[in-house]
């Protein structure tokens, strides 16, 4: 129902900006827990989508890396520049160049440059954007057959597009974000941010939630129907309630397993024992005082994930240096993994 809808709003919203030089938009990616599978409840569940954003003709995209970030992700910033269209034939009969008419013309017979719509300076933003998409999506369900059958409330949110559907008594909560990708990798830039630090709004932080989900969607058709890795995450998710582990950390270490245990192991019946080997792993880790990202120099991705060049010959992120560099946090953590083991 989430992908029906939210391709519907991306299929109509192409047309309707067929002639303009806002961003073309892609098909949404289903990304996080309600679309790998192992949500928590029912009836928290959040449909997390990325649209991904390509640049009209007469512009182009360029990635500028503004700072390593806080933990894996590293922070960019996605700067804007027109681009000559004058040596394009076919471009050159239905517009007018940005770069080589004059400005009075280009008001005149012209939609505004991208530059003069959801940039500042010369960097996209993130919160021009997230206000443009939701008026769209005003404009969409005014038109909608749906909107006579269900409720919509567009909910606040600077970065991202928040709403609520509601059928009678069902609800359905949808969050799309905004990103650019990373070549033709499954990694991108992402309207996303880390709810505990400020993030600009030119700043689009580096996600792997896509290239996540492919992982996930790749072990489905890899390990035994009925496996019970799904399971592992969702009693995982159920028991970090409280405590100071993240669902990200117990889900790295169940992406590691999965890669390092053979797919036989995952079966239905063996869900007690890859409990106990999370919980081992996560004491392992918190002993060493390491926990490598999955996706920074790791053979064991599958081939499946496409990922940039640079994140496979980079060198191996801890996700745990900070116990690396203060004891009384590693002394904390292996308290707070005795809590989760006796849940």
């Amino acid at each position: 129902i989430v992908n029906d809808l939210v391709g519907a709003f991306i299929i109509f919203f192409r047309d309707l900006l067929s002639n303009s030089f806002f961003p073309v938009l892609e098909p949404a990616i289903g990304v996080g827990s309600a679309f790998e599978g192992w949500s928590r409840h029912e009836e928290d569940r959040i449909y997390c989508l990325l649209v991904p954003l390509k640049p009209r003709p007469g512009h182009a995209f360029h990635p500028e890396l503004s700072d390593a970030g806080v933990g894996p992700a590293r922070n960019f910033r996605i700067r804007v520049e027109a681009v000559c269209t004058c040596t394009d034939e076919q471009l050159a009969e239905n517009m007018l160049c940005f770069l080589h008419h004059p400005e009075e013309e280009l008001r005149r017979d012209q939609e505004p440059s991208l530059l003069d719509t959801l940039c500042t300076g010369s960097y996209l933003d993130v919160h021009k954007t997230a206000r443009w998409f939701h008026q769209l999506v005003k404009e969409a369900w005014a038109l909608a057959a749906l909107s006579s059958q269900c409720r919509l409330t567009l909910l606040p949110s600077s970065r991202s597009c928040k709403l609520q559907v509601t059928k009678n008594t069902k609800t359905l909560n949808i969050e799309i974000m905004f990103g650019v990708r990373q070549g033709f990798s499954d990694v991108f830039l992402s309207s996303q941010s880390r709810a505990d630090i400020f993030t600009p709004s030119t700043m689009w932080p580096e996600s792997y939630a896509v290239a996540e989900a492919e992982f996930f969607r790749y072990m489905a058709m890899d390990v035994p129907r009925n496996s019970c890795h799904l399971k592992c995450l969702q009693v995982c998710a159920r028991i970090l309630v409280g405590n100071a582990f993240s669902t990200s950390t117990l889900k790295t270490v169940v992406m590691h397993l999965l890669t390092i245990l053979p797919v036989s192991c995952w079966r239905r019946r063996h869900l007690l024992p890859r409990l106990q080997d999370i919980m081992r792993y996560l004491r392992r880790c918190v002993e060493d005082r390491r926990l490598d990202h999955y996706f920074f120099a790791n053979g064991n991705v599958p081939n499946e994930v496409v990922l940039p060049i640079a994140l496979r010959t980079a060198e191996p992120l801890n996700l745990f240096q900070h116990l690396a560099q203060d004891p009384d946090a590693q002394a904390e953590a292996l308290r707070e993994l005795m809590e989760l083991q006796d849940r």
